[in-house]
Parts: C-alpha cells; sequence; structure tokens
C-alpha cells in the first residue's frame, strides 16, 4: 500500500497525537499536551484521508451523537477541563471509531509477538466481546 507524502505526514500526525494524549493523561491530565495530541490526531486525521472525506466522516447522520461528544470533549479540555473532558471525548471517540475495532483487532492478530499473545484463551474471548467480533460457523 503505497501513501502521498501527504498521508505519510498525517500518520505521523496521528502518531504523535496519540502519543501525546497518552502521555498526558498518565501525567495526570495534563492540559497541554492533551490539548496538543487533540489538535495533532484531529490534523492528521484530516490529511490522512483527506478534508472532503473527514468532513462526510464526522457529520455522518448515524456518527453526529459522537461528533458532538468528541469536539466538546476537546472544547473543555482546551477550556482546562481535562478529566471531565477527556471523559466525554473517549464517549465520543468510542462512538466515532468503534466500528474500526474488529479490523484493528484482526491486524494486531497478524504481528508475531502480539498476535500470540492476544490468541491466548482468556484474553482472546475478552477482546472479541469489547470489539465485537464475531466467530465464523465454519
Amino acid at each position: 500500500m503505497w501513501l502521498t507524502d501527504q498521508q505519510k505526514i498525517g500518520v505521523g500526525l496521528v502518531s504523535f497525537g496519540t502519543f501525546f494524549l497518552f502521555l498526558g493523561v498518565l501525567l495526570f491530565f495534563d492540559a497541554a499536551l492533551l490539548a496538543l495530541g487533540n489538535v495533532l490526531f484531529t490534523g492528521g486525521i484530516t490529511l490522512l484521508i483527506g478534508p472532503q472525506k473527514t468532513f462526510y466522516f464526522f457529520a455522518r447522520k448515524q456518527k453526529i451523537r459522537g461528533t458532538a461528544c468528541f469536539f466538546a470533549g476537546m472544547l473543555l479540555v482546551f477550556m482546562k477541563w481535562t478529566f471531565i473532558g477527556m471523559i466525554i471525548e473517549a464517549i465520543g471517540f468510542l462512538n466515532l471509531f468503534g466500528d474500526f475495532f474488529p479490523v484493528i483487532l484482526n491486524f494486531l492478530r497478524q504481528l508475531p509477538f502480539i498476535g500470540n499473545l492476544l490468541s491466548l484463551p482468556g484474553i482472546r474471548e475478552v477482546l472479541d466481546k469489547l470489539a465485537g467480533s464475531r466467530q465464523s460457523a465454519v
């Protein structure tokens, strides 16, 4: 799969945004790191899939509640209400990107070390239930 230079920058921004969000939560909801992570993540998504597709993704009728929660959470983080903002943003994130979790889980199961860990009997059932994966009858 070939990525354009713009998409490569988008992948980098999404990665750094995720890192800063994780670091901001790890450092007791540091407002500056969380705000930076939000900006980088949102900008990276825009560069990764394009502005028009990003708008259509966030403006879909089925995702409007998730979009409202996600951006309201971002606004609360910018206003330094970090804990409440991250809770509301997490709800919006799950509503927006929850459809991708089974795909991500299947991708992670293809990786050498992580795949073996995720395929262990106890972990497999829990992750399948959380991601909403269905087992085939075959």
